[in-house]
């Protein structure tokens, strides 16, 4: 998929919604959509996005791309925001189990050679089938500023070399505004969640960058 979008008139997007809402943010997304998507690992506040834009379209497809290696919390509180907010998930998952990854590599730290092959593997591969399957050309996703230098560098709107449009309507959310957010729309969240390809909590994932 080549660019549809210049990087003036993805500029432009940005400056038309800066100061808008979620809401209004995901509103103007759907208009330019024909097949959008929500990815979520439900880390944490990922309940923001999901009541977010669920409210604006209901049923849209979310891609749940999960390691294999999330915490019992997580898997229990993934189970009841898909209840809640009754989540058209579509579950990708690696090729091998993590026990026999466990047993034939473990989790490699970030300075062994092997850390790429894991992440590949857990993280990439899966999100990489997600994406060829459903096509999408926009995608909400809950990046922040001040999360990553590279998530610094975006903004509201980006533009990946694959051509999809990345939305981030809660790009210039704090933890506090997104925990007001939660707490005003009664949705739960969850702060015992585990990135096996991370490590360092202000690391770049490898899906964005």
């Amino acid at each position: 998929m080549s660019k549809k979008f210049t990087d003036e008139q993805v500029a432009q997007f940005n400056q038309e919604l800066e100061g808008k809402s979620p809401a209004q943010i995901i509103a103007w997304a759907i208009i330019h959509a024909k097949k959008p998507v929500i990815t979520t690992n439900f880390r944490p506040y990922e309940g923001a996005i999901l009541h977010a834009v669920t409210n604006v379209k209901p049923g849209i497809d979310v891609v749940w791309c999960d390691t294999g290696y999330n915490t019992r919390n997580t898997y229990k509180h993934a189970e009841e925001l898909i209840k809640l907010l009754d989540l058209n998930i579509d579950l990708y998952v690696p090729k091998q189990t993590s026990s026999h990854r466990d047993a034939v590599m473990g989790i490699p730290q970030i300075d062994d050679p092997m850390h790429k092959v894991f992440t590949e593997q857990v993280k990439l591969e899966p999100f990489k089938r997600a994406m060829d399957a459903h096509q999408p050309d926009v995608w909400f996703t809950n990046l922040r500023k001040g999360q990553t230098a590279f998530r610094d560098s975006i903004s509201i709107v980006s533009q990946g070399a694959d051509g999809i449009l990345k939305v981030s309507p809660f790009y210039n959310y704090s933890d506090e505004q997104l925990d007001a957010y939660l707490e005003e729309n009664k949705i739960p969240n969850e702060h015992k969640y585990f990135d096996p390809t991370k490590v360092l909590g202000n690391r770049e994932c490898g899906l964005h960058a």
